[in-house]
């Protein structure tokens, strides 16, 4: 059975609204203000972990049948922890608090009134947030049709007309590179890429991806796979699309505004230069729209993933229960939620990034079976101790003899250890054979 164009936009309009939010708003435009001068090759480095890499996630989790069957082929052990701390920190622990967090103090704190009690806004905003995407999350098979028709060409519109004005109307003056941009830019955008999780996710969203073309009909893995590449490069594309967008605002600011915490003071700085106070109500529309579709993502996912791993709970419940603790977790604060942020993405990150170029290599590899539990295994102990470290944590001997790793401080240290890993792992396999 062949798809239809018009579905296949939706499909690929869904893929796209399902990566894009906070962090794909804020981050592109506090890149661009910092790299300056040099924000081509951090712009490369940003777009490899940010567009190439989850793209390659969903196809591959596609291919595999689920991130659990994917996993299996480093171990049944593995498998089980690692898909349960992807799903959980991606979800309920860290991602879906920050996507309904984010929209509120970035786009709605810094324009209420002197004085007003932001716990009490929060809290509101947030439930109402949570129960728009409770009942979106409840039935899955509507997602493509609420997604696609309404959400993401509402957010894409609006994304659009805000960088046509900044064209026509905006201020621009580029400076030269921060000091973190000047030497290594490329290093130091790829690293940032990390902070969209768009590549953890990826190992949740392709099982979404496949279970949805499933439902248009597609049943044979080989269509699914075949039309899961065409979503994934058509939402990458728009992607990278957006981000050059926002990139090249922040850029173009750079010697404008002084350079703040995040990309979202960025991004109020040039709405309200533009539309002054009434585009508050713009930004915070984008940041709403943008966050509330990947929020609706994740718990669909999550929900369907933890259905399987306990069937006697139903996945309208699993909804309930995520959506609630959620709603807890993200009226913790913000700052609470991205100071936790960091150090897990820096354990997870490089495991995900070589477990999906494994798992697009198994056809050369899958035969020898000490590759992905070799190679997963030292790439996981050099993460974990550096992602301990940048939290502060001491090492001791252990830190101090893996900085001595090429690139360790950049927090590629697992890049060295993972070729070698690989070759140790084929050499084992040989042998045995």
């Amino acid at each position: 059975m062949k798809l239809s164009k018009r579905n296949m936009l939706l499909i690929s309009f869904m893929l796209f609204s399902l990566f894009f939010g906070a962090g794909n708003l804020i981050f592109p435009p506090f890149l661009g203000q910092n790299a300056g001068t040099k924000t081509a090759p951090a712009l490369i480095g940003f777009l490899a972990t940010a567009v190439i890499l989850p793209v390659l996630g969903v196809i591959v989790v596609s291919k595999f049948d689920g991130l659990d069957q994917l996993a299996n082929q480093v171990g049944k052990r593995f498998s089980l922890v690692f898909t349960i701390l992807i799903y959980l920190s991606i979800g309920p622990g860290l991602g879906i608090p920050r996507a309904a967090s984010v929209p509120f103090e970035m786009a709605v704190a810094p324009y209420l009134p002197e004085g007003a009690n932001q716990q009490l806004f929060m809290l509101i905003y947030s439930l109402v947030f949570f129960l728009t995407a409770c009942w979106l999350a409840m039935t899955p098979n509507k997602l493509v049709n609420r997604i696609g028709h309404i959400l993401t060409p509402s957010l894409l519109i609006l994304l659009v007309f805000l960088f046509v004005s900044f064209l026509f109307r905006g201020e621009a003056n580029i400076t030269a590179a921060q000091p973190a941009y000047e030497d290594s830019p490329f290093m130091k955008g790829f690293c940032e890429g990390y902070q969209t999780m768009d590549t953890i996710a990826a190992l949740n969203f392709g099982l979404v991806i496949a279970v949805t073309l499933r439902s248009f009909g597609i049943e044979q893995k080989e269509g699914v796979v075949r039309y899961t590449v065409k979503a994934g490069i058509f939402a990458g594309t728009i992607l990278a699309g957006v981000y050059l967008m926002l990139t090249y605002m922040g850029m173009a600011s750079s010697g404008v505004y002084p350079i703040m915490g995040n990309g979202a003071w960025t991004l109020r700085c040039i709405v309200k230069q533009i539309f002054g106070q009434p585009g508050a109500i713009l930004l915070a529309t984008i940041f709403t729209l943008a966050c509330l579709t990947t929020c609706v993502g994740l718990i669909t996912s999550i929900s369907q993933f933890f259905t399987g791993l306990f069937p006697k709970v139903s996945y309208r419940m699993l909804v309930l229960i995520i959506t609630g603790f959620s709603f807890v977790i993200c009226n913790q604060g913000l700052n609470t939620i991205l100071s936790i942020s960091v150090p897990v993405l820096n354990a997870i990150y490089p495991i995900s990034i070589v477990l999906i170029l494994l798992g697009l290599s198994h056809r050369w590899l899958g035969n020898n079976r000490y590759i992905y539990p070799v190679t997963i295994t030292g790439v996981g102990v050099v993460s974990v101790i550096h992602a301990l470290e940048s939290a502060k944590i001491p090492m001791g001997f252990l830190g101090g003899a893996v900085s001595y790793l090429p690139f360790y401080e950049l927090g590629f240290g697992w890049v060295s250890v993972a070729l070698v890993t690989l070759v140790l792992g084929w050499l084992l396999g040989r042998i045995k054979k």
